[in-house]
C-alpha cells in the first residue's frame, strides 16, 4: 500500500524532472537552454500541483517520498 496516493501526472512530471536534470548534468549538454527551460517548467508544475493542497500532500515527507520513489525508478502499484 502506498503511503501517499500520488496522482499519475505528478509522478510522471517528477520522473521527467529527474531525466531532464540528468541530461543537463552531463559535461557540455546539447540544447542546454531548452533543458534549463524544461527543468524550470517541470519544477513549477510539480511545486504547484493540486495534490500538495490535499491532506496527504501537506506533509513535507510526501515531497521527499515522491523524489525517492521517482529517482529510484520504482513502479507505483495501486493496492487500493
Amino acid at each position: 500500500m502506498d503511503r501517499f496516493p500520488f496522482p499519475d501526472d505528478l509522478i510522471d512530471a517528477q520522473r521527467e524532472w529527474h531525466a531532464t536534470y540528468r541530461a543537463l548534468a552531463v559535461p557540455r549538454p546539447r540544447h542546454a537552454t531548452e533543458l534549463r527551460r524544461r527543468l524550470l517548467l517541470l519544477s513549477v508544475r510539480i511545486h504547484w500541483h493540486p495534490f500538495w493542497s490535499t491532506p496527504a500532500g501537506w506533509s513535507p515527507a510526501a515531497r521527499v517520498e515522491l523524489r525517492r520513489l521517482t529517482a529510484a525508478g520504482e513502479r507505483r502499484t495501486d493496492a487500493a
